[in-house]
């Protein structure tokens, strides 16, 4: 599938959008493994979520899903049952990772599989922590799936020092805790989206978070058991992003998203486009587990900045966005410190590289980051006036990369096409029609 996309201006109206990713495949794993019944509210039915649910569908877990609400029948931290056949996990290295440390707890094995993309990431980075536990997990030659899981004795307690910044790997040998024989201490020294922790809490598994000077620890107690909650999922700020560039970006707009999690370890991107000069309000904080609020954007003159590459792993899902901000801002940006763009869907970076080449932006790639030459936008609304050439994009899969670029391809002089854009639905299934709710002129070619 591709996108066909179109200029406009005077975006405008309120909406709401899919909850968020990471916190409903959280709410997946530990609902199953509880006692009772849970209901999750606001469950994103894109493909990388359904991948964990059926997943655990396939392990002997009853859940009904009804649009954005689920009830899971929890089967207790020792009731899953042997699937019939390999686990199939789509493109969601998320589910991968979180679930190879719940698995190798298991008293029976299992095979992650995934769809091409996901069969090139690399999965060492959770092996390795898993193996110093006692947890037996093969991948293939390269480190790569598939990952083949195979009954241990016993998981070790483990104090482990995460040697990149991942939430991913914390999170996984959080759900291995689950099994240890004794506590397991997780130290980080950039501090990761904490969700699994907040999941953890909500459902009374024993998590104590402590620093200790600039280094932050996580301590979890393994439980015997614990019981079912109901979860109130709020909408994904990664979402959110592409409408909140969309509105910052094009003339005349002014758009609110209703219910957007603003978890602090996720929404760095805010401060660093605010730092842009963004005209961003945020209103209506609940009190929730996860904070949530309204957030009203308005069109925004934007300079460029200096990245501080200790923000990287709290807006890591949002640069591509900051990418084309950076693009249409006054002066030069500079982001340094984001190799792990290079290990996402796609080489982040390659392909956003790709995608400003196209639209007539000037930048210098790095191993580790880009230098993007702000093209000063001016809020023109004729065809002239357009910042960007019009552009035949490959975004290789990428759903993100698919996003951020057809954002961009609506200040293009003409209509461009972005390629390649089936994976859209792996985390925002009804992208093109929010777009259309608020103004933005994208559709299926």
């Amino acid at each position: 599938m591709d996108f066909k996309v179109k200029s406009g201006v005077g975006l405008c109206g309120e909406v709401s959008l899919p909850g968020d990713k990471s916190i409903s495949h959280r709410s997946i794993m530990c609902a199953a493994l509880a006692e009772g019944t849970s209901t999750i509210n606001g469950f994103l039915a894109g493909e990388d979520c359904l991948a964990t649910l059926d997943a655990f569908t396939k392990m002997g877990v009853d859940i009904k899903i009804d649009k954005n609400k689920v009830v899971v029948h929890g089967v207790g931290l020792h009731g899953l049952k042997v699937p019939d056949s390999e686990l199939y996990l789509g493109n969601s290295g998320t589910s991968m990772r979180l679930m190879s440390g719940l698995l190798a707890g298991q008293n029976f094995s299992t095979v992650l599989t995934g769809d091409t993309s996901l069969s090139i990431r690399p999965m060492e980075r959770v092996v390795t922590p898993l193996s110093l536990m006692g947890a037996h997990i093969t991948t293939n030659k390269e480190g790569k799936p598939p990952l083949k899981i195979t009954p241990s004795k016993e998981l070790n307690s483990l104090t482990y020092g995460l040697p990149i910044a991942s939430a991913q790997v914390k999170s996984c040998l959080m759900y291995a805790s689950l099994y240890a024989k004794g506590p397991v201490v997780i130290t980080e020294y950039l501090q990761t989206r904490n969700h699994t922790e907040l999941m953890f809490r909500k459902f009374g598994i024993d998590v104590a978070v402590r620093l200790i000077g600039d280094t932050r620890e996580i301590k979890v107690i393994p439980p015997q058991s614990f019981m079912a909650t109901d979860i109130n999922i709020p909408a994904d700020f990664s979402s959110a992003a592409f409408l909140i560039l969309a509105a910052l970006i094009t003339p005349d707009s002014n758009i609110t998203l209703r219910n957007i999690g603003i978890n602090p370890t996720r929404i760095a991107l805010l401060d660093v486009l605010q730092e842009m000069g963004a005209n961003i309000l945020l209103s209506n904080l609940p009190d929730e587990y996860e904070p949530c609020a309204d957030i009203t954007v308005r069109t925004s003159r934007l300079k460029g900045v200096e990245l501080d590459s200790d923000l990287i792993p709290n807006l890591i899902d949002e640069l591509p966005v900051l990418f084309i901000a950076a693009a249409l801002a006054e002066g030069q940006t500079n982001i340094k410190g984001a190799e792990e763009l290079r290990t996402k869907e796609s080489d982040r970076l390659k392909a956003m590289s790709n995608s400003l080449k196209g639209l007539g932006v000037h930048f210098k790639e790095y191993d580790d980051g880009i230098r993007i030459e702000g093209l000063n936008q001016a809020f023109n609304t004729s065809n002239a006036g357009m910042p960007f050439k019009a552009a035949s994009i490959d975004s290789y899969g990428d759903h993100r990369i698919a996003m951020a670029s057809a954002i961009a391809c609506t200040r293009a002089k003409s209509e461009s096409i972005i390629k390649n854009t089936k994976n859209v639905v792996t985390s925002f299934p009804n992208f093109l029609d929010v777009c259309k709710e608020v103004g933005i002129n994208i559709n299926k070619n």
